[in-house]
């Protein structure tokens, strides 16, 4: 990993990035992506209280503790997520100077404590710090949803009417609003008049984005 990571901008929005190392499956059933999903939603905010600590607290604390969390600037406002077996997708954008690396490395650091302690296992889950990527237009950014979104598709893990329903990604909270823990849907969806269009905006790429995976796969066996 480079010591001269460029700097990220607050205000940007980036695509982060981030593989287990030797390709272990680190979230492979619902159980890792419950603890995943509660690192994001607490970790995106500055907290004064580690994860574990918070827990210890009485229940009527930890709402008053969250309550006022929640009332100042997050570190990061996500728009998608997607957990593959193997690595994540996060889109976010940096709302506080170094906001993205104090959640990047509370979310890693955490999840690999947890991770490795149910495993009983030692060492460095992920291969490298984490990987960004600048969102610079509109339209990058909603091509850029669309893939984090189908990814499982692609990777023919599940199949497209499937993904409606699937939890490991952000899609299934676009669509139902329930469902919804910390995803910022404004964004996005200001660029499509109905649901229907925001769904066939998904479908139409299924088929290419495999294609091109498969070209991919080809050229690095």
């Amino acid at each position: 990993m480079t010591n001269h990571r460029p700097r990220l901008e607050t205000g940007e929005i980036y695509h982060l990035y981030n593989k287990s190392i030797a390709d272990t499956s680190i979230f492979s059933d619902f159980n890792y992506l419950k603890r995943a999903l509660v690192l994001a939603s607490y970790y995106r905010f500055n907290q004064r209280l580690r994860l574990s600590k918070f827990y210890l607290l009485p229940k009527l604390v930890q709402r008053n503790y969250l309550s006022k969390i929640h009332l100042t600037t997050p570190l990061v406002d996500f728009y998608a997520f997607s957990f593959m077996p193997n690595h994540y997708h996060f889109l976010v954008k940096q709302m506080q100077d170094d906001g993205i690396m104090k959640f990047v490395s509370n979310f890693q650091n955490s999840y690999s404590k947890s991770f490795n302690l149910i495993n009983k296992r030692e060492g460095s889950l992920f291969l490298h710090s984490f990987k960004s990527k600048i969102i610079t237009s509109e339209e990058a950014l909603i091509h850029v949803v669309r893939y984090i979104h189908i990814n499982h598709v692609t990777s023919y893990i599940i199949e497209f009417d499937q993904l409606a329903n699937y939890l490991f990604s952000s899609y299934s909270w676009y669509l139902n609003n329930n469902m919804n823990m910390f995803i910022n849907t404004e964004l996005i969806m200001n660029h499509f008049k109905t649901k229907e269009k925001f769904i066939k905006f998904h479908e139409n790429q299924v088929d290419y984005q495999r294609k091109l995976k498969e070209i991919k796969d080809s050229i690095l066996e």
